[in-house]
């Protein structure tokens, strides 16, 4: 069944109550209209992403491609129970943070977003990729080409104020400076989401993303071989 109004309704109520007894009382329509859309979403896109990378796990599961409900507050200020926002990724490996790269897409009551990239990026493998970059790596390359005819992506914006690489073109210092490699889009067209076309869209939006895949590729390897230089 595609996404629907109640789709969002229902992640926004549940966030506003922030209520277990409630959301268990309620839990069969999570499962209904929050939880199978995205489970039919997993698998319609499933080629199309194995097409990109046969290593991805596609796993329309709760845990696995797709996001939990439930809200991490083990290191969070914010103590309550639940999340607004749903999101499917694929990836080779499901771990959160330190990569592996991977495509995503999310959605909450506020708009949707999607792209590649990183949840957050390790240290080496930033250094990594800064390393290709200044050695003008031909993927790095590809994947600068790739982004430049794709406006609607934007990298992810946190870099550091002062730059480290002043001596460097001023086009090439936007990369070098960023802390993280994730291309970003949104939109707050709920039609989209709505729509029984979504599957087959963002199958060829994140097909487009596919040289900026292979340079994060490209440095996780680097990272993990550092004498490969190929």
């Amino acid at each position: 069944m595609p996404f629907t109004e109640r789709t969002l309704e229902f992640l926004f109520e549940n966030r506003v109550r922030d209520s277990k007894s409630w959301f268990e009382e309620n839990r069969a329509e999570y499962e209904n209209v929050v939880l199978q859309p995205l489970r039919e979403l997993v698998t319609e896109l499933t080629p199309q992403m194995l097409a990109l990378d046969s290593q991805i796990i596609c796993e329309p599961k709760v845990g696995r491609s797709i996001s939990r409900i439930y809200r991490d507050t083990r290191f969070s200020k914010d103590k309550s129970t639940f999340r607004d926002v749903m999101w499917c990724t694929f990836k080779r490996r499901s771990q959160l943070y330190w990569g592996p790269p991977g495509f995503f897409f999310e959605l909450s009551p506020r708009g949707l977003r999607w792209g590649c990239g990183y949840y957050q990026c390790s240290p080496d493998t930033m250094a990594a990729a800064r390393e290709l970059m200044l050695a003008g790596d031909r993927s790095f390359q590809k994947a600068r080409w790739a982004l430049e005819k794709l406006p609607q992506y934007q990298m992810e914006d946190a870099r550091y104020r002062r730059s480290r690489y002043p001596g460097q073109p001023e086009a090439l210092r936007r990369w070098l400076d960023l802390k993280n490699l994730c291309a970003l889009a949104g939109s707050t067209d709920m039609d989209l989401l709505f729509s029984p076309a979504l599957p087959q869209w963002l199958g060829e939006e994140l097909a487009g993303l596919k040289p900026f895949y292979d340079f994060c590729l490209r440095a996780e390897s680097r990272r993990e071989h550092p004498g490969n230089a190929d």
